[in-house]
């Protein structure tokens, strides 16, 4: 699986802002309230989303 540089540059915010890199991806709706919520928890659960989210789609 090749990665473009939107790719990376989505995994890089995800690290600094996970709801940011989530919201990039998939846009606002179901999975951005889960990261949001994941965050506000603890911000690892939160990378680990986003991650999940981003290299899933």
């Amino acid at each position: 699986m090749a990665f473009t540089c939107s790719d990376i540059l989505k995994i890089v915010l995800a690290v600094i802002l996970p709801p940011l890199g989530v919201f990039l991806e998939r846009g606002c709706g179901a999975d951005l309230l889960i990261n949001i919520l994941l965050t506000c928890l603890g911000y690892i659960p939160g990378i680990i989303h986003a991650l999940y989210i981003i290299l899933k789609y």
